[in-house]
Order: C-alpha cells, then sequence, then structure tokens
C-alpha cells in the first residue's frame, strides 16, 4: 500500500468546473496547503492564482476538446506562463489522432511546448477515446515535441477517464523518459492505488481529501 504522503507528493489538486469561482480556488488552495499535495490545477482564467506559496500552479490548455487551432493553443500556453502558470496541461486535437494525422498532432502539441518556455507540459491524449495504437502514436509524438508528461484524460470525455490499461500503456511507451498523469474518474484510493501502480507519475483528481483521508 502506497503511503499517504507518498499520494500526496504526486497529487495534482484539480478545479476545472466551468462555474467555478474565484473563492472556489482560494478554497482549493487552502484545502491543496492543508493536505499537503503536490500542485494545483485550475482554468487558466483564474490565472494569476493568490498566495500559492509551494504549490506547483498547473493549469489547461484547449481544454476541453482540444479542437482549436494550433496557434491558440500556443497563444494559450503562453499567457498562462505570463500570469504565472509552471505547468501547462494541453489537450491533443483528438481527431488527428483518430485519423492518423500524427505529423499534424506533433506540430501542435511543439507549437505548445515552444510557447511555454521552461514551464513543463503535459499532453492530454484523452485515451478512452482512442484505441491501443493510437495511444502509443500519440505518446510517440509528445515525446518527440518536447513534452514533459503524458496524460490519460480531461475527466470531460463522455468515453470516460482513466483506465489501468492506458497508463500501463503509456508507461510502456515512454519508459522512464516522461511522466504519467492518470487523471479523470479517480475516486477512491484503490483506484489511486490502482493507477500508481500501473506506471502513473502524476495524479488529477478533484477528490484528494476523500482520497487521502482513506490511506
Amino acid at each position: 500500500m502506497t503511503s499517504r504522503t507518498e499520494v500526496a507528493g504526486i497529487i495534482d489538486h484539480t478545479l476545472l468546473k466551468p462555474e467555478a469561482t474565484p473563492a472556489d480556488v482560494d478554497a482549493l488552495v487552502a484545502e491543496a496547503k492543508e493536505l499537503g499535495v503536490l500542485a494545483i490545477c485550475v482554468s487558466p482564467s483564474m490565472l494569476p492564482v493568490t498566495d500559492p506559496g509551494d504549490l506547483v500552479v498547473a493549469t489547461v490548455v484547449g481544454f476541453p476538446s482540444g479542437q482549436v487551432k494550433p496557434e491558440i493553443k500556443a497563444a494559450e500556453a503562453a499567457q498562462a506562463v505570463a500570469d504565472g502558470a509552471d505547468e501547462v496541461d494541453m489537450v491533443i486535437n483528438i481527431g488527428q489522432a483518430v485519423a492518423s494525422d500524427f505529423d499534424g498532432l506533433e506540430a501542435d502539441i511543439r507549437g505548445v511546448v515552444e510557447a511555454s518556455g521552461d514551464s513543463l507540459v503535459k499532453v492530454i491524449i484523452e485515451s478512452a477515446a482512442l484505441n491501443d495504437e493510437q495511444i502509443v502514436e500519440a505518446c510517440r509524438r509528445a515525446e518527440a515535441a518536447g513534452a514533459g508528461f503524458v496524460k490519460t484524460s480531461t475527466g470531460f470525455h463522455p468515453a470516460g477517464g482513466a483506465s489501468a490499461h492506458a497508463v500501463s500503456l503509456m508507461r510502456e511507451t515512454v519508459g522512464d523518459r516522461l511522466g504519467v498523469k492518470a487523471s479523470g474518474g479517480i475516486r477512491t484510493a484503490e483506484a489511486a492505488e490502482e493507477m500508481i501502480a500501473a506506471g502513473a507519475s502524476r495524479l488529477g483528481l478533484s477528490g484528494s481529501k476523500a482520497i487521502l483521508d482513506t490511506l
């Protein structure tokens, strides 16, 4: 069993609900500090975050569909970094992966990586909407484009969120060269431990407290 401290140390405590308010973000930051998690992840309109302390601040780009022009994603990333984002979680154009336009997908990711400067880029591939071959190639292209992480899901796609199978496949593809973030639908300590065992090095959770309280 993974310890509470170990799990807390890889959590992105997340608030991406469209109806979230600045007061909700302030509450998220306070709770994140209390829980001892690594990072918070908020919508770009909520940046800059007031008094994040030692927390890593992450935001999202092209969220949640990924279906925006590459130059818009890049501009969004540049603005997010200017507004204080330490990490940028970008959504791929999922249709490009389904249509096997992996050159276009790689170029899209590279644009965000370049616009993000020294900030870490995590690439959300929406694994539940892809088959195994598409997952593997999307991860390969994310690595080729210079990303630091691959990530399973937005948590908003009707196909579902993270699965241990997808995490294992992603880890097998990127080895120890990139991080793997599991997110979307992880609501219990058992599910969190399953993702870690499958190879996740980061967890995106909105219900962090409920999970950590059971460890």
